[in-house]
């Protein structure tokens, strides 16, 4: 198990849960993953979790602000994107036919965070590190391993995070006509792109590892989570599932 100690910019290096209930939502994942926890206050009196694996820090738990818990909003898995200059990513966003949702704002010295949306949809963080640079671990059971997002307008979010990061991009032709798009860093891909279904609103599907699929999924719905894609190999990729948990935060799962 080896630690992440740095990100390129324009990889996914971190993921975070916003949720109506964090206690519930640690019990859930604890069971789930083996993350242990710690607990810190928030500005606004209340606490956020860390979660850990063998004391590598990869996730963290946080209640939803108040506009999300009195509209009544799903729990909602935020993926973030490293940048060197999150000021910068920012302002190309607006130029490049994105919107600027959030920020920047330094995050005490832990770093500088943004929210931008490609055109087509699909909030996006963007994080500048400072004292933390992102998840501990990648790519290995219980950590974050991948993220695609699903978007109406893929061509158009494909060049929007191509003029913003400079990622190269390898297409997948599909059966469906369609075309699975992946974002390079370095010669490594790191994020894909994929149509939504007709009607669906764009947003990331994010993955993390598990060390056998199915007792993953079995130990989702015993602490009471649903299934919502059942186990699926895919030799290209590994073997799938998507679980939703207890507060409607909603998380693919791989076999690494």
């Amino acid at each position: 198990m080896t630690a992440r100690k740095h990100y390129a910019s324009g990889e996914p290096c971190w993921a975070d849960l916003q949720t109506r209930d964090v206690a519930a939502a640690k019990t859930f994942y604890g069971e789930v993953f083996g993350w242990t926890f710690k607990d810190l206050p928030t500005p606004d009196s209340r606490s956020y979790a860390q979660a850990f694996l063998k004391d590598q820090l990869v996730a963290v738990i946080a209640p939803q602000n108040p506009q999300q818990e009195a509209a009544g909003t799903h729990g909602q898995w935020n993926i973030y994107l490293s940048a060197t200059d999150t000021e910068e990513i920012a302002e190309d966003a607006v130029h490049a036919g994105g919107k600027l949702q959030f920020g920047p704002e330094a995050v005490a010295d832990t770093g500088v965070l943004a929210f931008i949306e490609p055109p087509g949809g699909g909030t996006t963080g963007i994080w500048q590190a400072g004292t933390h640079t992102g998840s501990h671990l990648f790519n290995e059971p219980g950590a974050l391993a991948w993220a695609e997002l699903l978007t109406p307008e893929p061509q158009a979010a494909v060049a929007f995070f191509q003029q913003l990061f400079r990622h190269e991009v390898t297409e997948y032709p599909q059966d469906d006509g369609g075309s699975y798009s992946t974002l390079m860093v370095n010669g490594d891909e790191v994020a894909g792109v994929v149509p939504a279904d007709e009607g669906d609103d764009a947003g990331w599907q994010i993955y993390f590892g598990v060390a056998d699929l199915r007792k993953a999924v079995e130990a989702a719905v015993a602490a009471g989570g649903e299934l919502l894609v059942d186990p699926e190999d895919k030799p290209e990729t590994g073997s799938l599932a998507t679980i939703q948990d207890p507060q409607g935060g909603i998380l693919s799962l791989i076999q690494v």
